[in-house]
């Protein structure tokens, strides 16, 4: 059994940061259906699209159920209330003030369903004065502080992350927060409104946010790279550790000039240890050398290098499912393992096409007829999108 199998969840999010959120509930169990525009989700065009779903989309909305209502039609807001009447939980990441808009804000779903807990997640909060600004990843690694240490640390101009750390932090502490809430609304049959603010999720989650409350300046460099056997390799701890370590165990010397100052003394010891971790005939000797030291390593991989590492396909951190063209394509595996329940991917999951549920979870849910499904489409509230002839192509 999956731990949360008979929760059901309304996912009217899009992009990454509600999306993700959705993921994690439906490999727990739930059942989870995406409420998405007729426009669609902006990730269906993400990545490489196989029979008209995208890498991207497939890897954060598979598994779910998928009924495609237009908010701006007469109608649409009311489907959508019908259905959070009997949800447990509705994610929702939209601007601040558009739920509201619709009438479909905590204030207006709480009076059909009391048990509700709904999980807002937005840049800057529902409330104060930013709560407007639009909020992407990128927006919020520049204003949690990150961008600008990782740039003093490192000695290098202000680079943005390469993923999209500020959507996944508020994803997990979104989640953490919506299943805590599903625990109040369990004992006392009153559910509540979670305000995920993604700014408050970075600042949480960042390991050195004391450097800038205690307004001291961090000199932690993080990984340090090295030439090596074979390409670079990966060390993680304190340089000066590093050193001693290297030079009491393999009696590395540094043979700076007699009375040299600390950065010069630095510079010929990140030239010693070059030239020791450059020296071996092998990367296993290179590596065995560094375990000696009891010297943490790492290898610096690609994305498809680290699914192929022993440990991934030990632990099954990716799982090849149903493709919808005839064949599989592989997808992350949610990192859950427990040693009595359920959780993941099943090779059968699938993503879904826009509207391809209206009818099944329309009936499932509210006990709709096939004629009043029709009806719906009819008025524009539905939308059923055709799955595509094209079967492949490569997008950015």
């Amino acid at each position: 059994m999956r731990p949360l199998e008979g929760i059901k969840v309304l996912d009217m999010s899009r992009v990454l940061a509600g999306p993700f959120a959705g993921r994690i509930l439906s490999d727990l169990g739930a059942e989870v259906v995406k409420v998405e525009p007729p426009e669609g989700d902006v990730t269906r065009s993400w990545g490489k699209v196989r029979a008209g779903l995208a890498g991207y989309y497939t890897q954060q909305n598979i598994g779910k159920r998928n009924v495609c209502v237009d908010l701006r039609t007469e109608g649409g807001a009311e489907l959508v209330l019908r259905l959070a009447a009997e949800a447990d939980v509705v994610i929702e990441n939209f601007r601040p003030g558009v739920m509201k808009k619709y009438g479909l804000a905590y204030e207006n779903l709480r009076l059909v369903n009391e048990k509700l807990v709904m999980l807002s997640i937005s840049g800057f909060g529902q409330e104060g004065p930013e709560s407007g600004r639009a909020a992407y990843a990128p927006i919020l690694h520049g204003e949690s502080g990150w961008l600008h240490r990782s740039a003093e640390w490192n000695n290098h101009p202000v680079i943005d992350l390469n993923l999209s750390a500020a959507d996944t932090n508020a994803s997990l502490h979104g989640t953490i927060g919506l299943l805590a809430a599903l625990r109040v609304a369990e004992q006392t049959g009153e559910g509540q409104h979670i305000d995920m603010c993604m700014l408050d999720a970075f600042l949480a989650t960042d390991d050195a946010s004391h450097v800038g409350l205690d307004d001291l300046r961090y000199t932690a460099a993080g990984g340090l790279v090295w030439k090596g056997v074979d390409g670079p390799v990966l060390t993680a701890g304190d340089f000066r550790w590093i050193w001693k370590q290297l030079h009491q165990v393999h009696g590395l010397e540094d043979n700076a000039p007699p009375n040299s100052d600390i950065p010069t003394k630095r510079e010929y010891r990140e030239q010693a240890i070059n030239s020791f971790l450059s020296s071996f005939a092998s990367r296993a000797e290179m590596y065995e050398a560094l375990d000696a030291c009891n010297l943490a390593w790492g290898d610096i991989k690609t994305t498809a290098e680290a699914y192929e590492s022993p440990t991934a396909q030990f632990r099954g951190s990716s799982v090849a499912v149903n493709a919808r063209d005839g064949s599989t394509r592989r997808v992350a595996q949610t990192p859950y393992r427990f040693s009595k329940s359920q959780s993941g991917l099943s090779s059968n999951a699938v993503a879904p096409y826009r509207g391809e549920h209206n009818s099944e979870v329309l009936n499932d849910w509210l006990g709709v007829s096939h004629h009043e499904v029709n009806a719906l489409l009819e008025a524009g509230v539905l939308l059923e999108q055709n799955p595509p002839e094209e079967t492949t192509s490569e997008q950015t």
